[in-house]
């Protein structure tokens, strides 16, 4: 047996998506256009006073709905002036505004390691989170091409590690790296076994904060390079048994000091660089930064940085900073600078 609804009975539910859908606090309708949009796509001819019963109905219902309200008079029949109040301009205040939305899909558009059809289908849901006229600005919008070799698994790897670390369990997976054939292909044979710690996303990418278990150290992987993971029934091991996070996972620091993150040791690292560069510095370290001898045009900076990451960014900004301690970084960098202009003469 089929129940329909009757129509009378759907109005509330239909006025409420015609102001999920048209309006906002820019696009505001009266009684006069919700009764016209009813009737046009809904097929339903309604009163005015119906219209503004059913919106405070769901005011009452805990629907936030602005609108204005004009008093007037008006003189009924035994010729007493009665106070009347006139309802319009409704708009729903939708959970995102639209400057929130936009930002969360221009986050989409521009991250290169999302499969494209996911990001188009996230990007429809954002769209639904408010009206019609938001769609209508961002329609003509496109991403990046979409030139990026993809992990298709990377919505699953994320639902599982989220569950592993809610649940404090150990996970095994597959650790790639691609080829040149643009695929991914495991680093070794045997899978990973990690203890999860926490996730984060840095450059448009997701990493694992996380122990390899049978070290005793912190590591970082990248989760659009993660296949095949599987959820142990074993628990994680505790952190005060990892080196690193005897004293619990500092996450602003850690990712001040892991600037790419590399694993392995921190350092102390001192370096002279222009002072050109300091929006730039500030963008990579943070501001846990020590400034010492400060010229017009220059300044030392003293950083606790990935040692790894730290020799990387380096070389990148070659041309603007100097090295200046510790020793050992000076005498790689500049063996590194020295293997790089061989391989260009």
């Amino acid at each position: 047996m089929k129940y329909t609804i009757p129509p009378k009975k759907m109005i509330i539910i239909n006025i409420l998506d015609i102001l999920k859908r048209y309006s906002d606090e820019n696009h505001r309708l009266s009684q006069k256009e919700i009764a016209q949009i009813l009737a046009d796509e809904y097929n339903t001819k309604v009163e005015r006073k119906t219209i503004k019963r059913n919106i405070m109905n769901l005011i009452e219902f805990g629907y936030d709905i602005e609108y204005s309200e004009t008093i007037r008079y008006v003189t009924n029949k035994d010729g007493v002036k009665e106070e009347s109040s006139i309802l319009s301009d409704f708009y729903l205040v939708h959970e995102f505004a639209d400057i929130e939305l936009r930002l969360l899909v221009d986050s989409l558009l521009f991250n290169r390691y999302l499969p494209a059809s996911q990001c188009k289908d996230l990007i429809k849901k954002l769209e639904n989170l408010s009206s019609e006229n938001f769609k209508s600005r961002v329609k003509h919008i496109k991403n990046l091409p979409d030139n990026m070799p993809r992990n298709n698994e990377i919505f699953f790897t994320l639902e599982m590690l989220d569950e592993a670390i809610e649940k404090g369990r150990k996970v095994a997976f597959t650790y790639n790296e691609y080829g040149t054939d643009k695929k991914l292909h495991p680093r070794k044979d045997e899978p990973y076994i990690i203890n999860p710690y926490q996730m984060v996303a840095v450059n448009d990418k997701y990493y694992l904060i996380c122990n390899v278990d049978k070290y005793d150290n912190l590591a970082n992987f990248r989760v659009d390079r993660i296949t095949e993971i599987k959820i142990l029934s074993e628990k994680v091991k505790s952190k005060k048994l990892v080196h690193g996070l005897e004293h619990g996972l500092n996450l602003p620091k850690h990712m001040a000091e892991h600037i790419y993150m590399f694993s392995g040791e921190s350092i102390r690292v001192t370096f002279r660089a222009k002072k050109y560069l300091l929006s730039e510095i500030f963008d990579w370290f943070g501001k846990d930064i020590s400034f010492l001898d400060e010229t017009e045009d220059e300044v030392t900076c003293s950083v606790y940085v990935n040692e790894k990451a730290m020799r990387k960014w380096a070389l990148q900004y070659a041309l603007h900073i100097k090295v200046l301690s510790p020793q050992s970084m000076v005498e790689g960098i500049k063996s590194d600078l020295e293997q790089a202009t061989e391989l260009y003469k």
